[in-house]
């Protein structure tokens, strides 16, 4: 984490500022010059909440007191007095985070583990693809992107944030599971800060970035709608809000997927992996060769794992979608691209 970053961080619950307690120190290659960076802390915030700095990265979700209980252990004296005062007056909140978050970081988290980042594409597109995706989506160009400041909620693998930060573009990267850490290891830019947090919980300042987008992760959340309400209060006036949402289709075979994966996505998530590849993989990777797709094998089976598997997968209609923006007094509201499988709209913050 570079020292710079503690100034956009909020607590996600309290909204505080947080105050640093540095463990150990490393130095990192940002932009071909090495960079003191903090590799270890606890971020601490109001009311008792206090969260881990573990492998370069704040981790910011809200029960991270429970997921690095070890290291907090270790770098929290009284650590179990800490935890205990706020279990004591949030149980009810840390019972909910821990309920809806365990099966999503889990199944997120093995499906970015399969990706190879030195050959795989990402959904079928190379560099150069992600970067003109992003600009379609957000209705941007990279001459309208310059100078402003971009949050991404819900990074995934971390390649486009990388991309953005090299063309000279400031983002922070965030995302839910531990796919976080191969995304701020092999970053080699100061421009990009990545966190991990959750998007019903965003542990940024307020009404700060001009672009916030989320590609593909408000509907893997318990509530779409929820989860848009909780993002947009980062935007700031002006600024545009961005979202990549599924959308219903009326074709047999993708509503018998869906309706299978409402058993499948509650089976153990290691047991789905190889029930996955000796049953839906096979087939589909007859018909993607005969189609001419050439997805390589591990980037089906990442795109059959963000189909089955997560716990959530919901589907809207783009007036639903639209009347979200109308109703917390955004303006512009279009939808951007229309594919396949779903679309994305933007609008912008009066």
């Amino acid at each position: 984490m570079q020292h710079s970053l503690v100034e956009l961080l909020r607590c996600p619950v309290t909204r505080s500022r947080f105050t640093v307690n540095i463990v150990k120190q490393a130095k990192k290659i940002l932009d071909g010059n090495e960079t003191d960076v903090i590799e270890e802390a606890v971020l601490f915030g109001s009311d008792g909440w206090f969260y881990p700095v573990v492998k370069g990265i704040p981790r910011l979700n809200v029960e991270a007191i429970y997921d690095y209980a070890d290291f907090l252990r270790s770098a929290v004296p009284d650590y179990e007095d800490r935890k205990k005062r706020l279990m004591e007056k949030y149980s009810a909140l840390l019972a909910l985070v821990q309920k809806k978050n365990k099966r999503t970081k889990e199944s997120f988290a093995q499906e970015w583990a399969i990706y190879d980042y030195d050959s795989d594409k990402t959904w079928d597109a190379d560099a150069n693809g992600m970067l003109n995706r992003f600009l379609m989506e957000t209705g941007e160009t990279m001459d309208t992107l310059r100078g402003k400041i971009i949050f991404d909620a819900g990074c995934g693998n971390g390649l486009l944030n990388s991309l953005l930060a090299e063309k000279g573009i400031m983002n922070v990267a965030m995302d839910f599971s531990n796919s976080i850490e191969k995304a701020y290891e092999r970053n080699k830019f100061s421009l990009v800060h990545f966190i991990q947090g959750d998007v019903q919980f965003p542990p940024l300042l307020f009404n700060y970035f001009d672009i916030v987008h989320s590609s593909g992760v408000l509907i893997a959340t318990n509530n779409t709608e929820l989860s848009f309400s909780c993002i947009e209060p980062v935007v700031k006036k002006g600024g545009k809000l961005s979202v990549w949402l599924y959308h219903h289709r009326n074709d047999f075979i993708h509503n018998l997927f869906n309706s299978a994966r409402k058993l499948t996505s509650r089976l153990p998530l290691r047991f789905q992996y190889y029930l996955y590849s000796f049953t839906v993989f096979p087939v589909g990777f007859i018909i993607k060769r005969i189609k001419g797709n050439k997805q390589n094998r591990r980037e089906m089976m990442i795109d059959i794992l963000d189909w089955f598997s997560p716990e959530f997968r919901w589907e809207h209609d783009h007036e639903e979608a639209c009347t979200w923006f109308y109703k917390r007094n955004f303006g512009h509201v279009k939808v951007t691209t229309n594919e396949l499988f779903g679309f994305n709209v933007t609008g912008e913050k009066n």
